[in-house]
């Protein structure tokens, strides 16, 4: 989805909707947000120093998204069973957000989170006349050959 990404940083299908110029650096970043679960017991955003991927090209935010899973996966291979019921936090300022097991995080705080952020951007490339890539089985977009 990331590839067919229009470069209009304004556009949002309605006045609540977060712009397509935050929404899609947000998804590209989020690949990589397995790995703080992975490899931290907590993270509290205001404590968190990072550098926001910015919204270039389809390729540049490509290229993010694919470095974040890749450091991901890599994680994922090294966590031990373990690992998977110990607890992790999520907070801002001191005030979480979500408290469970490591494996409740990765689902529900990166897996979900995700997959929701992915539905969001498959309704504005719809809304943009953008052909749609197969995400469970084909699109519509497949079936007509584009």
């Amino acid at each position: 989805m990331l590839e067919r990404v229009p470069i209009k940083p304004d556009f949002k299908p309605h006045a609540k909707s977060m712009p397509l110029g935050k929404l899609v650096p947000h998804i590209a970043e989020l690949a990589g947000f397995g790995l703080t679960v992975l490899t931290t017991p907590e993270l509290d955003f205001a404590n968190m120093q990072r550098t926001p991927v910015p919204f270039e090209s389809p390729e540049q935010l490509v290229k993010a998204f694919d470095d974040g899973a890749a450091k991901a996966r890599a994680a994922l291979k090294n966590t031990p069973d373990s690992a998977w019921t110990q607890n992790w936090k999520l907070s801002f300022q001191g005030k979480p957000i979500f408290a469970g097991s490591r494996f409740l995080a990765y689902r529900q705080m990166f897996l979900n989170h995700l997959v929701h952020h992915r539905a969001q951007l498959g309704v504005y490339l719809r809304l943009k006349d953008r052909p749609l890539p197969s995400t469970y089985g084909p699109s519509a977009d497949d079936m007509m050959g584009f």
